[in-house]
């Protein structure tokens, strides 16, 4: 059994704090100061977002805007694209489910690394 108490750890922006890792899922702490955005991104994972402190806006790619504070969940799909946005300095715990999800990098063998590099390195020529 492990314990941790997301109201007291230090207030780290920028630096998630990766809290607990495996294959069933990670837990990430994460402090946004009011303001900041999270832009458009997607995980592999199924993403859980749990706001601890604080107020936070989560917008999907269909524009649908959901309004979050200290206790309220929010989940999305795997690879469901979206961006947060802090309305007040937040801390959310993210967990991510499984870890790591079908197609992350961390799944992926040398060879097909190799690759998704190369196709890269091409659109980018």
């Amino acid at each position: 059994m492990e314990r941790w108490d997301l109201r007291r750890l230090a207030w780290r922006p920028h630096n998630p704090e990766i809290l607990a890792s495996s294959e069933e899922g990670r837990a990430i702490v994460l402090d946004l100061p009011a303001g900041e955005t999270l832009q458009d991104h997607q995980v592999h994972e199924g993403a859980w977002i749990i706001v601890v402190a604080g107020a936070i806006t989560v917008a999907d790619q269909k524009g649908q805007l959901v309004e979050a504070d200290a206790g309220v969940l929010v989940y999305l799909a795997p690879r469901e694209r979206h961006e947060v946005e802090a309305l007040s300095d937040a801390r959310v715990l993210l967990l991510l489910t499984p870890w790591p999800g079908p197609g992350h990098p961390g799944t992926m063998t040398l060879e097909e690394k190799a690759d998704v590099r190369a196709r890269a390195a091409d659109r980018a020529d």
